[in-house]
């Protein structure tokens, strides 16, 4: 993959720490599975976002959402890897809804997993999403 070349081992070591750090303050008084993420933009910058419950479980928000939608507001448009923290034993998978929205920012990048042991899960978003439909097809020709 060509973005999991790109992003080093200090890099990809960061973004799972800053992934973890945010599962911290994750508000899940309802499910009780917190999740942190973060986000590698093409900048450099990484921004990070918790997943947020709500009474009203509509309103609620992902983790990785979150961290997406936090880049975008300081003026991030490419993504080049996401990491994503539960402190779980099992490995976190982002929803259908957050595969969506990282690849409106990304046609493909790295995507980190990491469990509450520390371990580590590398996998691209063209295999999360296979086929994906993005703003491409959107543009007129």
């Amino acid at each position: 993959m060509k973005n999991e070349q790109a992003v080093d081992i200090n890099q990809a070591t960061e973004l799972i720490r800053q992934a973890h750090q945010a599962c911290e303050e994750a508000y899940a008084p309802y499910s009780c599975y917190k999740v942190g993420a973060a986000v590698l933009w093409e900048s450099g910058r990484i921004t990070s976002g918790v997943n947020v419950e709500n009474a009203s479980y509509g309103l609620s928000v992902c983790a990785e959402r979150n961290a997406v939608f936090h880049g975008i507001g300081l003026g991030e448009r490419r993504i080049k890897a996401v990491a994503i923290a539960v402190p779980l034993e099992e490995m976190p998978s982002p929803c259908g809804a957050c595969r969506q929205v990282i690849r409106e920012f990304a046609s493909d990048c790295l995507v980190l997993l990491s469990n509450g042991s520390g371990e580590i899960r590398k996998i691209c978003l063209k295999d999360l999403l296979p086929d994906s439909f993005g703003p491409e097809f959107l543009k007129s020709i």
